[in-house]
């Protein structure tokens, strides 16, 4: 973990939230790179969620929800941890998370039979960041950042459905911020205050929940063996009775090996008809689905697959990463699925004379008119130029050198195998396009 943070660092993938302040704890910085891996991550998981199918529409629900929201959803008295607070050195930790305190007087009993750190009793912590929605605070509402951003799909059930003419089974994807305020985060940005979450929720027929529970663990889990992440690095755990949340019937997280352990990456929830139903009492307005065929009402079940986008930007980091030997040389490979890389292409003027600069930069212009993200580079030999683009996780880097101007044609190095290829300087944008 300490080289991936040293490398996004470097690199300009992440960066300490207010770091000339001395850093904001557990909130963090997309840098250039990192801003676009996490984009692509999102567009990918869209793209395969909404724009592949016929039966998911898409949403964008506010990040402030009228306080009801809260209530029924069970986040209000039942979105909390237990908390214990050390009076030696006032850090707190989760009760069930006192393997992984960072307390130099970490809780044990010593020989003596005395125990080192002062342990309080455990109290209750909610994890919901409150504010007020008003001009004066005193006399305005109570509200919440929201901590998921299901709730905003339940509660536009209807009006989802409504619109966009859907019928029973069909999905509702949002992508969007949450907000918690976690006792203890930590590991870089696997756990963090603020975060995107990715976030479908599929609306079925009582009885055919489980059939849709199992389509989705596997669509899911396809999912991520698509975007390049090694099938041998994930695995699936089914909660067990006394880890189920309080609305799912049946819940499995999609699992991957950091090199700080099998820690959740995704998880698929059955959650009933809990949420309809609760925000149904609520509210006081009608959530019943009524089939226009068969005339049949019913409250649906929900499906739910949840996602960090951060989390799975870290995945991708940890798992491309490699360290190799080339030529008697180490180098840092970031060996991201092309269409998850930040730089698809960078383009090389072997040498800063003969045309070749004014030659790449035209290149450059036509990649980037294709919509390719790509970089310029003349700085330095061409295998420290390799190099940088090997650690960004560049697929392909093109080199402008003395034959071009000639026979119109460019270099193109595979970031993988090494093989070089020669192409046509009309025909770099669509080899390129070919491949993603």
């Amino acid at each position: 973990m300490e080289k991936i943070v040293s490398l996004a660092k470097r690199r300009g993938f992440v960066f300490q939230s207010s770091e000339i302040y001395g850093g904001a704890a557990s909130v963090w910085d997309y840098g250039p790179l990192g801003v676009e891996l996490r984009k692509n991550v999102a567009d990918a998981w869209w793209s395969a969620m909404v724009h592949a199918r016929d039966d998911i529409e898409g949403l964008d629900a506010g990040i402030l929800m009228h306080p009801r929201v809260w209530e029924a959803s069970g986040h209000v008295s039942g979105f909390t941890d237990p908390l214990l607070e050390c009076k030696t050195c006032k850090k707190r930790w989760r009760a069930d998370h006192l393997e992984e305190a960072g307390c130099p007087r970490k809780p044990s009993v010593a020989p003596g039979g005395h125990v080192d750190c002062e342990l309080g009793e455990p109290r209750l912590f909610n994890l919901m960041f409150k504010t007020f929605m008003g001009p004066v605070e005193e006399d305005a509402s109570v509200v919440y950042l929201r901590p998921e951003t299901a709730q905003g799909s339940y509660v536009n059930f209807l009006n989802v459905q409504q619109t966009s003419r859907q019928r029973v089974p069909f999905g509702i994807a949002q992508l969007g911020k949450a907000f918690r305020n976690e006792i203890t985060p930590g590991n870089f940005i696997f756990r963090t205050r603020e975060f995107e979450q990715a976030e479908m929720q599929f609306f079925v027929k009582p009885g055919s929940d489980d059939e849709w529970f199992d389509y989705w663990l596997d669509q899911r889990l396809a999912w991520h063996h698509e975007i390049g992440i090694r099938p041998e690095k994930l695995r699936q755990h089914a909660h067990g009775p006394n880890e189920l949340a309080h609305y799912a019937k049946t819940a499995v997280d999609i699992e991957y090996e950091f090199p700080f352990g099998w820690q959740e990456l995704e998880g698929v929830h059955n959650r009933t008809d809990f949420d309809l139903g609760r925000h149904q009492e609520y509210s006081g307005k009608r959530l019943i689905y009524i089939d226009p065929g068969s005339g049949e009402r019913f409250l649906p079940y929900v499906v739910e697959t949840a996602m960090g986008v951060g989390r799975s930007a870290l995945v991708a980091l940890v798992d491309a990463y490699r360290e190799e030997e080339v030529a008697g040389q180490k180098r840092v490979v970031l060996g991201l699925h092309p269409a998850l890389a930040p730089i698809k292409a960078a383009v090389f003027p072997l040498m800063k004379k003969f045309g070749q600069p004014e030659i790449a930069t035209e290149l450059l212009a036509a990649l980037r008119r294709a919509r390719i993200p790509a970089a310029y580079d003349q700085a330095g030999s061409i295998g420290r130029r390799y190099r940088r683009q090997d650690e960004a996780g560049t697929p392909w880097c093109v080199t402008v050198d003395g034959d071009t101007a000639e026979d119109r044609s460019v270099t193109i190095r595979d970031r993988d195998t090494l093989q070089q290829e020669r192409v046509g300087l009309d025909h770099v944008a669509g080899w390129i396009q070919d491949r993603l």
